[in-house]
C-alpha cells in the first residue's frame, strides 16, 4: 500500500545518512515536505541530486541534535515557515562495539548516549509539544536489535539503545489518547556501504536495506498505522 503525505512536514534527524537517506527520499516520494539535519555538505549536496523534482520539497539543516537548544530553534524555525509538524523521525546514531566493559573508554560510552539516547531525548522534547497542540502527529526513534540481544563487546552500544527504546516507550505511555503516536524500530545492522566497508567479509544478503526499512517507518508515520503506539518493532531481514 501507497502512503500519501502531501501537505505533510516530516523531520528526519539524520536525513542525509544510511538510513537516513533513504527515508527522506521515501518521505518525499509521497509528497511530504522533508527537513532534514545533517552534518556532511557533500551528504546533503548527494541528497538534493537524489532527490530530483522533489527537492523543491526538501530542506536541510546543519544541526547538532545533541544540543536542545538547537533543536528547539530548528523546529520553532519549521512551525514558523510551514505552521505545523507531523512526523519526526529520529536515525541519528552511532556504534562502538568490540571492546569489553572494563577496557571501554569513558568518553566513548559518554559518545554512545549522545548519540544514541540523547538525540532521541532533545528531538522528542522539542517535537512533541507542537504535535500536543495539534493532537496529531507520529515519533519513530530508530533504536537497534542491540537494545533486546545484548552481545558480548558492546556493552555501551547496547545500553544507550536499551535506554532509548525504554525512554520512547515511557514518552508512549505520556502521550497515550492525545492522537499523538510514539514508536521504535530495531534494526540489525543495515546494509549501507559504510557497514559494508567495516565488515567486507559478510553476507550482505541476510542485512535489511535502508529502503525496506524506510518503507516501515512510512507505515508508523500513516494513518494506516492509527493503531501502533508504544511499540518497538524488529526490522532484522534475514539476519
Amino acid at each position: 500500500m501507497r502512503e500519501n503525505f502531501e501537505g505533510k512536514v516530516v523531520l528526519v534527524a539524520g536525513g542525509t545518512g544510511g538510513l537516513g537517506r533513504a527515508v527522506s527520499l521515501a518521505f518525499l516520494a509521497e509528497g511530504a515536505a522533508v527537513v532534514v539535519t545533517y552534518r556532511s555538505e557533500e551528504e546533503f549536496a548527494a541528497l538534493k541530486k537524489s532527490a530530483g523534482a522533489a527537492t523543491a520539497l526538501l530542506e536541510g539543516f546543519r544541526v547538532d541534535v545533541t544540543d536542545e537548544s538547537a533543536v528547539g530553534k530548528l523546529v520553532d524555525g519549521i512551525l514558523g515557515s510551514h505552521g505545523h509538524l507531523d512526523a519526526m523521525v529520529n536515525t541519528v546514531g552511532g556504534y562502538a562495539g568490540g571492546i569489553k566493559l572494563w577496557e571501554l573508554e569513558t568518553k566513548t560510552f559518554d559518545q554512545m548516549l549522545a548519540l544514541n539516547l540523547r538525540t532521541g531525548y532533545a528531538l522528542s522534547r522539542a517535537a512533541i509539544v507542537p504535535m500536543l497542540k495539534q493532537k496529531h502527529g507520529s515519533i519513530v526513534n530508530v533504536a537497534a536489535k542491540a537494545a533486546v540481544d545484548h552481545g558480548a563487546g558492546a556493552a555501551a552500544y547496547a545500553a544507550s539503545k536499551a535506554a532509548a527504546v525504554a525512554m520512547m516507550d515511557s514518552l508512549a505511555a505520556d502521550v497515550k489518547g492525545s492522537g499523538v503516536r510514539v514508536n521504535s524500530i530495531l534494526p540489525s545492522i543495515i546494509d549501507t556501504e559504510a557497514n559494508r566497508k567495516a565488515m567486507p567479509g559478510a553476507d550482505f544478503a541476510q542485512w535489511p536495506k535502508p529502503e525496506d526499512i524506510a518503507k516501515v517507518i512510512l507505515f508508523l508515520c500513516s494513518e494506516d498505522a492509527k493503531v501502533v503506539h508504544g511499540a518497538a518493532i524488529p526490522v532484522y531481514g534475514d539476519s
